[in-house]
Formats: C-alpha cells, sequence, structure tokens
C-alpha cells in the first residue's frame, strides 16, 4: 500500500465540480504545488482529484503558500522518500471560508531525505500586548490628552453653573470693591481712608480689595465676578493635576467633576469677594506640595508663598495651612524608578524634615507680612477671636452634611478603599510601585479629615456665617479621595457605569439647587435708581444696607455720608451720649438724616427703632416702595425723604 494517506469520505463520495476543482485555476499560483508539479520533487506525480479537493477547501481566494516539510500530519504527501504538504490553517469543513492567518514557529526549506533539514526560526509578526486592568491605568499619551478634553468639559459646564447667577451686587461685593476704591485713592492722591478697613475685614484690604477695584474700574462688577470665576476654574484644573500625579487620570477627573458642581464652587465663581482667591492659592499650595514630592527638599519651598498669600487674601485660608505642611511630609521623595524603601531617599527623617521646612517657610513669610503691614484687627475680630453665636451644633452639621456630604462620602468611601487595596487603575506617584498601607492611610485621613476642620470650627464659634463657603474650603482637599472613591465605584473597564453617574448627577442637583438659593440677592437697581434723584454730595442718609448705595452710588457721594443700622453712637442736642436702638430713634426724632432707606430684616432691633420713630414723624415722608423677592421669602424697599 502507498505511503500516501486514504482521502477522507467526502472527498471519495462527492461528485466532482470542474469549475471548483480546477486544478489550473485553483493552484496554478501556488508555488509548492506548482513546483511539485514540474518535478521538482523526486519522484513528483500529478495530485488526484481528492488531493486537489483537500487544497481547494483551504480557500483558493487567499491560500497560504505551501513548503515541504516534515509532517506526518499533512494530508497529502507526494513522495513518502521526500517529506510532505504541509497546508498552514486547513479546515477540511470549512468550504469556502476564507482560512484564519497561522504562523508557523518553524519554517524548512525543501532536502533530500539523506540530508538534515535546516530550521530556520522565525519570529512571530504580531504579539498581543498584556491586557491592562483598565484602559485608563497607564498615563499613555493618548490618555493625557483625553483626560485634557474631558477637563476642559468639565470647566465648561463649571463656567456655566456659576454664570446661570445672577443678580445686583451683595454687600460683601460691594463692600470690598468700594474699600479697594478708596485704597487706590490714597495711593493715588495721598486721601485718607474713610474707614480702618483693616480693623473688620476678613482679610488684608490691601490684597483683593485693591485688585477688584482695578478690575471694577474697567469692567464693573461683571468684570469682577468673571475675575472670581477664572479663580476657581484654575483651582478646579490644579486639583486635577494634583489628583493625577498622587493617583491617575481616572480619579483626576472625578475629583474635578465632583468639586466643580458642589454649591460652594459655583456660588463662589461669581461672587466678588476674598474667597474665589483664596481657593485658588490653597489649590496652587497643594499642587506644589506635590508636584515637588520627588525633587529636592528645598523645592517644596516654592509651595510656601501661595499659602502665605492664601492667608492674607483670607484669614481662614490659615486653617488649611497645616493640612499642606502634612501634605508634603506624606509625599514626600516619591522618585520614579527607586522602590518604597529607598524611593524616599532620606527616610522618614527625610519627609519629616521636608515638611519642617514648609513650615518654617510660611511662617517665615507670614511674619515678614505681619511686620510690613499696618495692625490687622481683622483677625481676631472675623476669625481668631470671633464671638461666639447662638447656632445650635446640630443646625450647624446638617446643615455642612447637606452642603458637602455627598462629596464626603465619596471620600470616606475612597480612603478606606484605598487602605484595603493600594491599586485598581491607581499609579500612585510612580510605575508599578504602590505606597504601603500606613502611607495610603495617612494620605486618605489627612485628606477626608480636612474636610471636616470649618464645619468644627464654626460648631466651635456656634455660627453659621460663611459656612457654606468654607465648607468648599475643606472639600478642596478632600475631592482627591473622592474622585478615588469614584473610580472604584466604577470599577475597573467601567465595570458599573451607572453608580458614577448616580453621584455625579446627586451632588449636581443638589449644587445647583443650594447655589441658586443662597445667590438669591434682593434686586436693588429700582431702588438705586430712585435714590440717585434723591441724593447729592452734601447730605447724610441711613440705609439698612449702605454698602450697596455707596458702591452704585459713588460717583454723587461719599463714604462718610451713609451710615448703615448695624450700630451707631448718637448725641442728641442736649443729653448723654447714646449708642444700639436708642440712638437710631432718636437721630431720627431729631431729623438728622436727609433720606432713610430701610428694609427691616437686615438688624430687626435698630430698624425697628428707626421705624416706630418714623411713625407721626413730620419731619419725614414715605416716597417710594420697592417689592423684593429672594429665597428668604418677600420684602422691600420703603425710601423716607425730609421734608
Amino acid at each position: 500500500m502507498s505511503g500516501r494517506p486514504r482521502p477522507p469520505r467526502w472527498a471519495r463520495d462527492r461528485t466532482p465540480d470542474p469549475q471548483e476543482y480546477d486544478e489550473t485555476a485553483a493552484y496554478g499560483q501556488y508555488p509548492a504545488v506548482e513546483a511539485y508539479r514540474q518535478g521538482g520533487a523526486p519522484g513528483a506525480q500529478t495530485p488526484s482529484y481528492a488531493d486537489t479537493g483537500a487544497y481547494a477547501h483551504a480557500g483558493a481566494a487567499q491560500a497560504p503558500v505551501r513548503e515541504y516539510v516534515s509532517h506526518p500530519d499533512a494530508p497529502y504527501a507526494p513522495n513518502p522518500d521526500f517529506g510532505t504538504v504541509e497546508v498552514r490553517a486547513w479546515d477540511p469543513y470549512a468550504v469556502g471560508r476564507r482560512p484564519q492567518p497561522f504562523v508557523p514557529v518553524h519554517e524548512t526549506q525543501p532536502t533530500p531525505v539523506h540530508g538534515t533539514p535546516k530550521a530556520v526560526v522565525r519570529e512571530p509578526g504580531y504579539t498581543l500586548p498584556a491586557v491592562p486592568e483598565s484602559a485608563w491605568s497607564v498615563s499613555s499619551r493618548r490618555g493625557v490628552l483625553l483626560g485634557r478634553v474631558v477637563l476642559c468639559l468639565v470647566l465648561l459646564v463649571q463656567a456655566g453653573l456659576s454664570l446661570r447667577l445672577k443678580g445686583t451686587a451683595f454687600v460683601d461685593e460691594a463692600l470690598y470693591i468700594s474699600a479697594g476704591g478708596y485704597q487706590l485713592e490714597q495711593w493715588r492722591e495721598g486721601t485718607p481712608l474713610p474707614q480702618d478697613f483693616a480693623g473688620y475685614f476678613s482679610g488684608h484690604p490691601k490684597l483683593y480689595p485693591v485688585l477688584a477695584a482695578l478690575v471694577d474700574e474697567r469692567f464693573g462688577l461683571g468684570g469682577v465676578r468673571l475675575t472670581s470665576l477664572a479663580f476657581m476654574l484654575a483651582a478646579t484644573a490644579l486639583l486635577y493635576a494634583l489628583t493625577r500625579r498622587l493617583f491617575d487620570i481616572r480619579s483626576a477627573l472625578g475629583a474635578a467633576g465632583l468639586f466643580s458642581v458642589l454649591q460652594s464652587t459655583m456660588f463662589l465663581g461669581n461672587f466678588a469677594t476674598f474667597d474665589a482667591a483664596a481657593v485658588l492659592l490653597l489649590a496652587l499650595g497643594a499642587w506644589a506640595v506635590v508636584r515637588t514630592g520627588s525633587a529636592h527638599p528645598l523645592a517644596v519651598l516654592l509651595a510656601a508663598p501661595p499659602a502665605a498669600l492664601a492667608f492674607g487674601v483670607k484669614y481662614a485660608a490659615g486653617l488649611y495651612l497645616p493640612t499642606l505642611v502634612v501634605l508634603a511630609v506624606i509625599t514626600a521623595g516619591r522618585r520614579p524608578g527607586l522602590d518604597r524603601g529607598t524611593g524616599a531617599g532620606r527616610g522618614a527623617a527625610g519627609a519629616l524634615g521636608r515638611g519642617l521646612l514648609l513650615g518654617a517657610g510660611i511662617a517665615g513669610l507670614l511674619a515678614l507680612g505681619y511686620l510690613y503691614s499696618e495692625p490687622l484687627g481683622g483677625i481676631s475680630g472675623t476669625t481668631t477671636g470671633r464671638a461666639k453665636g447662638t447656632d445650635a451644633p446640630l443646625d450647624l452639621l446638617y446643615a455642612s452634611a447637606e452642603w458637602g456630604g455627598l462629596v464626603f462620602a465619596a471620600a470616606l468611601g475612597g480612603s478606606i478603599a484605598y487602605a484595603l487595596r493600594a491599586r485598581m487603575v491607581e499609579r500612585p506617584w510612580i510605575d508599578g510601585i504602590a505606597p504601603g498601607r500606613a502611607r495610603r492611610i495617612a494620605l486618605g485621613t489627612l485628606l477626608t479629615g480636612t474636610a471636616l476642620l470649618a464645619p468644627a470650627y464654626q460648631i466651635h464659634l456656634q455660627s453659621q456665617i460663611s459656612l457654606f463657603k468654607h465648607v468648599g474650603f475643606g472639600l478642596l482637599f478632600a475631592a482627591p479621595m473622592a474622585g478615588l472613591g469614584l473610580a472604584r465605584l466604577v470599577g475597573p473597564h467601567f465595570r458599573h457605569p451607572q453608580l458614577g453617574i448616580l453621584l455625579y448627577v446627586s451632588t449636581l442637583v443638589f449644587g445647583m439647587v443650594q447655589a441658586q438659593s443662597g445667590y438669591s440677592v434682593a434686586d436693588s437697581a429700582p431702588m438705586t435708581a430712585y435714590l440717585r434723584t434723591v441724593v447729592d454730595g452734601e447730605g447724610r442718609y441711613l440705609a439698612d444696607e449702605s454698602e450697596i448705595t455707596t458702591y452704585y452710588l459713588r460717583d454723587r457721594t461719599d463714604w462718610g455720608q451713609w451710615q448703615n443700622t448695624f450700630g451707631m453712637e448718637y448725641r442728641p442736642e442736649s443729653g448723654e451720649p447714646l449708642a444700639g436702638p436708642e440712638a437710631f430713634a432718636a437721630a431720627v426724632r431729631d431729623a438728622r438724616f436727609d433720606a432713610i432707606v430701610l428694609r427691616g430684616d437686615i438688624y430687626p432691633q435698630n430698624t425697628d427703632a428707626a421705624e416706630k420713630a418714623l411713625k407721626g414723624n413730620p419731619h419725614y415722608r414715605l416716597t417710594a416702595v420697592f417689592p423684593i423677592t429672594t429665597s428668604f421669602g418677600t420684602g422691600s424697599y420703603r425710601i423716607w425723604v425730609k421734608r
């Protein structure tokens, strides 16, 4: 019996189709078969119908090249003394289908049977890369570009959410811009300040107020608010950058996205006060601390100027300076290419020294600034020695949870997950190296715990004043852990995207409602337009919100012509000096003011005393009433003019 294997049953029983099994059309293009036909192999003979049928089912349209190799399972053996023909990717059951690509490991050339075949090793043409746990786990150039594109979309959403808030000037906005204008006049013309602004401002009066006044001179209140928006957008971008260096792009986008839809972020992005500038400087300081973690220890001093300036701009920012110092310790010495044992380069003592160096730099700059500045009574009056209020601790805790509870919960979950597992898709600091558990716990505790500083301090003061803004300061530091928590919630390969969407949308909805409610300011435009026809540069005027009237009517009146209802001392023509409600009542009875503007809900006791003195007073007549509506209810501006 011949050494040729028996053809398969389908090749023996099937009636041949000349079009399908035409040897010339099907096999003339294959070098191995053509060489065999022309006697390339010893003892070659024409292939039989069964042999050609076996080749036809390999697919004539894209048949692979055949070589003579020693392969005992080949479907056709023309000469047992020479070898067999190997059909690559041959599937006898895949009739008419294109064969799958096949890459042989060894390839041999036709060699006489008495010779030794020489194997030629060929490298594979394509190797599948290792599948990462997530497509975002490596900060490739494509991933970085995609992250920046998404960040731009986040910033556009943030800008739109802030710009949707509209209204006339708040009291604080009018006060700071007016104070900056008077400071500029003192520098330019030498005129004295109408009041000691440093004695009760919550930030240095020569920093942000001057900047706001310069912008207001050219672009008005809208320009100053756009400056605050630019500050908040830059803070979000810096938050993205530092979170990406701590973890990865996914966590960075989550941190930026959640922070951008907080009510405090929306509000401060269209609010012309100290706060937006202070948030930006804190973000810049935190980014500088993380960015210089693997650099020379002295590089951490780059974070000292923005940190010290943040305190000067807004004294409440000093509450977060210890966080920057401890962050400098935790992020010290993570150098690429070094393992955890040598990554610090200096050990625990070097990390501690880095933190002390930053603390000393900040303290030195603050001392230098205080030395060359006038007395700043506002530090104690508005921050360190602020008088205690009457708000209940539970009410303050509830308000804090309402304004930042979702992001804080996400940060808490991210801290726990980070402590339990070093990495899902994150690559902290360097490739392939994860920080130890102690470092992970310290980082999560520091950043998440910072969000509790403002609520805890204001619960101590029993005061809710500015709490809605200060909550955002702490959430700036908790946002990296919240972004990490969002990434862990979604899971690798975006396994549970609906959970991340739910968290983001919930934060967005709460933030929009809360920001709109808090930004509801009384429309003072009709009132100030009417007063423009009443006031002049000689009279004296009483107003609940004298800061607003001073700002809008600064071209017709001066600061000293206006008296608010916060407090006043008044000495009647005959009698002892008076203070409080009695002083206002006596001044109104004596017709000391040429016009009076009252709302009734700013300082109720003093306003009520003035209103009682106006009843039946022959010196004044009610000339205008302008209804107002805010989220806190309805009211009106009532204007009395001296007869």
